[in-house]
């Protein structure tokens, strides 16, 4: 039988399980950036900038002491790698021979990427790149005397290499990928060997219990094709094993794994405010923010203006495990002001003084990371609350 925890108790694991509110590490800066996209498993790579870019955003709310150049330097010290997780991500390199499984699906044909292959094509890029060293997809366009190699199916063909892991990037330049041969990417040592599939998918579900506190199979298998139905039987006999429990939150059951259940109940619930990126990895899969955090959020900046409720790219606000709020903002590097859009705060949420003490400390810096030196409030929903917040309007 599953063990039965309240919606409160559920949400205080899964929140500790992502370390928004971990206590400072005893690494160094660049350690601390390392351990988070170790813990956390993949740092979701995003290209909209309103604000600072996703990867950056989610790893600050970790790692009070971020730099902007962290994941630059753990790439190039190749301890860090990208590929695609359930999204183009940053990926931990330890953690690489995992992803060897799906790569050699991609180059069998077993899984399909949305671009059909030119096996001529991608040949004679793989051959340029093996002679002339790192390059990017624009170093591809051409000059009448080359056939077809237009830029766009050399893109093409260079996202087929790289899916299928001929190719990986070395770095990026200007956030444009270079790629060069996987094997001159790779640190010395590197255990490449291909999982098998009963490997690849414990790794799946591990990796995403110990980041995220309790799931379920879709949850685990996430964006990721033709795994569900085998994550679900191995997640029983993992469960028949004794290697997770089960534990259900109102009607629904997740698994756990059993440690995260042991001690830590009595933790003092941090008084701290977090302003998320949409694409943070404790909010990514919207269904399971509304099951366990009563969380209604959809990012609106793929809706027309029309249709928007809470603006074109509003930022989740988490204060004592729960949602209250969602900020839209925009930063403007030109006059250094923070422009909050609209921010709106959830119905059964009561502001309090020690709220919008929390709040205040947070977005200061919050502005910091943007290289702003002030914000200014646009709107807020209920319009009653902008008086309150008159600190920073």
């Amino acid at each position: 039988m599953p063990i039965t925890i309240s919606k409160e108790e559920a949400q205080r694991l899964v929140v500790q399980s992502q370390q928004l509110f971990a206590k400072p590490s005893h690494n160094n800066a660049l350690g601390t950036t390392l351990s988070a996209i170790e813990h956390l498993g993949y740092i979701q790579i995003d290209t909209i900038s309103v604000v600072q870019r996703a990867h950056h955003h989610t790893l600050w709310n970790r790692n009070s002491d971020y730099n902007l150049l962290h994941i630059e330097e753990l790439v190039a010290q190749k301890k860090v790698f990208e590929y695609w997780s359930h999204a183009a991500a940053f990926l931990p390199m330890k953690d690489f021979r995992y992803y060897q499984y799906r790569k050699q699906a991609f180059h069998m044909g077993h899984e399909k990427h949305w671009f059909k292959k030119d096996i001529q094509l991608m040949d004679n890029i793989l051959k340029r790149i093996a002679d002339e060293g790192p390059l990017m997809a624009k170093d591809f366009q051409h000059s009448q005397k080359v056939n077809e190699w237009g830029s766009k199916p050399a893109k093409q063909a260079l996202e087929n290499l790289y899916m299928q892991g001929d190719l990986m990037v070395a770095e990026r330049k200007n956030f444009h990928k270079v790629y060069d041969l996987a094997e001159r990417v790779l640190p010395k040592g590197i255990n490449t060997a291909i999982p098998t599939q009963q490997e690849y998918i414990r790794f799946l579900i591990t990796n995403y219990l110990r980041a995220n506190a309790m799931g379920t199979a879709s949850e685990v298998a996430y964006l990721l094709k033709k795994t569900k139905t085998l994550v679900a039987v191995e997640l029983k006999e993992m469960l028949y094993n004794q290697e997770i429990v089960e534990v259900q939150v109102d009607n629904e059951r997740y698994y756990v794994l059993p440690q995260l259940l042991n001690g830590n109940e009595n933790e003092e619930v941090s008084n701290a405010v977090k302003i998320l990126s949409p694409f943070d990895n404790l909010l990514i899969q919207r269904k399971r923010m509304k099951s366990l955090f009563d969380f209604d959020y959809q990012i609106e900046c793929y809706t027309t203006e029309a249709k928007r409720k809470y603006g074109y790219f509003s930022l989740p606000i988490l204060w004592k495990n729960q949602f209250v709020g969602r900020m839209d903002c925009k930063a403007d590097h030109k006059t250094g002001i923070l422009h909050i859009n609209h921010l709106a705060f959830e119905n059964h949420f009561s502001l309090s003084d020690a709220f919008t003490f929390a709040f205040d400390k947070t977005l200061k810096d919050f502005c910091r990371f943007n290289k702003c030196s002030s914000a200014h409030l646009h709107k807020t929903t209920p319009t009653s609350l902008k008086k309150a917040m008159k600190a920073i309007s």
